[in-house]
């Protein structure tokens, strides 16, 4: 039995994520299904309320025990020593030697948290970086706004990183592709013919900027869900499906939220409607389906990418209708899930589903257990990070 260590990014400290949970969740319960041990490593962010803190430490530790990880999390902070040098880490419930016998006993460190501490990757037997952000991840470390540590074996699943049909820079470094992972039996098929309202959740942040040089040109624009849900905010209007936001909101979001209402959009906050995992996989599998749009980077860079959030629409029996993010090997289009570039493009889309739902619904799971399922994707990274040699 390979043991696994995998290295996930604020998760703890962001306990109304019900769907950011499940992003990493997904690969801990395929790699078990692949018949790994696998131990959880992530570090805890804090923030100026120490009292919130504490209440989303207790939470994420309960979240661990109920999915099976109790005994098996490496939770740490990281602070800045007093006398400037390397940071100080401290880990939470376990010794530092505990920690240290996990990491050098595993057989690989699957990373997902980009600025790892060089220290946790030095003390793992092998280590493989996995790129959920293609074509952004790659820009960030070319321009020099990331630094990235070394490590074995670098996995992405952006279909065109390091092809020739990529529009950003491999970054010097050797790419493997896989697909993102969903569990299907975490995500049973649900078909019900009486839910409703297409949904989706998603952060309604501002001003996350994607800026800098890139072959003597400027790169500057705002990059956010919500930049891309403005642009079709009249779709309501030409189709009579209800469709619902679950959105995460900041408190100066009313403009937005007023904008959307006049045009026939429902809205909800996430952290009401999807805040725990539990309540996040019930909004999805109560859904008629999904509609949703992609950060403008993934058009502008088209790269293919998917959403785990997708993944589990369609894993659920949920036909999903997506915003195109460049050509695909292996996505369909037209038939469980639809990828839309025009307003008439994606309530063309809705209509379709519509008018064959039962069949679409089948499509979307089949989807799913042909190119997504946890299982066999994660033996394919296992396979690909234990055999590849380093780069």
């Amino acid at each position: 039995m390979s043991t696994v260590v995998l290295s996930s990014y604020n998760v703890a400290s962001f306990p109304e994520g019900g769907g950011h949970f499940w992003v990493y969740m997904q690969y801990v319960h395929g790699l078990r299904q692949a018949g790994c041990d696998v131990y959880w490593l992530e570090r805890f962010r804090r923030g100026k309320d120490r009292a919130r803190d504490a209440r989303a430490m207790t939470t994420f530790f309960e979240r661990m025990t109920r999915f099976g990880l109790d005994g098996k999390v490496l939770l740490y902070t990281q602070d800045d020593a007093p006398d400037g040098g390397e940071p100080v880490l401290e880990f939470v419930g376990v010794t530092v030697r505990e920690a240290d016998a996990v990491l050098a006993r595993a057989d690989l460190l699957l990373n997902f948290h980009y600025a790892i501490d060089p220290r946790l990757l030095a003390r793992a037997r092998r280590t493989a970086l996995v790129d959920i952000d293609p074509g952004l991840l790659q820009f960030w470390i070319s321009t020099g706004q990331l630094r990235v540590p070394s490590h074995d074996v670098y996995l992405t699943i952006g279909e065109t990183v390091g092809t020739p049909a990529a529009l950003f820079p491999d970054c010097g470094l050797s790419w493997t592709q896989f697909r993102p992972p969903v569990c299907l039996d975490l995500w049973p098929y649900s078909f019900d013919p009486k839910r409703e309202t297409f949904t989706t959740v998603a952060g309604w942040w501002s001003g996350q900027w994607v800026r800098g040089m890139v072959d003597g040109r400027e790169i500057y624009y705002e990059n956010t869900k919500r930049i891309s849900f403005l642009d079709f905010v009249a779709l309501p209007e030409r189709t009579p499906q209800p469709i619902e936001l679950a959105l995460y909101l900041a408190d100066d979001d009313d403009d937005d939220l007023a904008l959307l209402d006049r045009h026939g959009w429902s809205v909800r906050r996430s952290q009401d409607v999807a805040g725990t995992p539990e309540q996040y996989r019930s909004y999805v599998q109560g859904s008629r389906g999904e509609f949703s749009c992609a950060k403008p980077s993934c058009m502008k860079l088209q790269n293919a990418w998917i959403s785990d959030r997708t993944l589990c629409y369609l894993a659920s029996g949920k036909p999903a209708v997506v915003q195109h993010t460049g050509p695909s090997a292996y996505l369909p289009d037209g038939e469980g899930l639809f990828r839309f570039t025009t307003v008439d493009e994606a309530a063309a889309a809705l209509e379709a589903v519509n008018a064959n739902y039962e069949r679409h619904c089948r499509a979307a799971r089949d989807i799913a257990a042909t190119w997504f399922d946890a299982r066999l994707v994660l033996e394919g990274i296992m396979n690909a990070t234990l055999t590849t040699p380093a780069c």
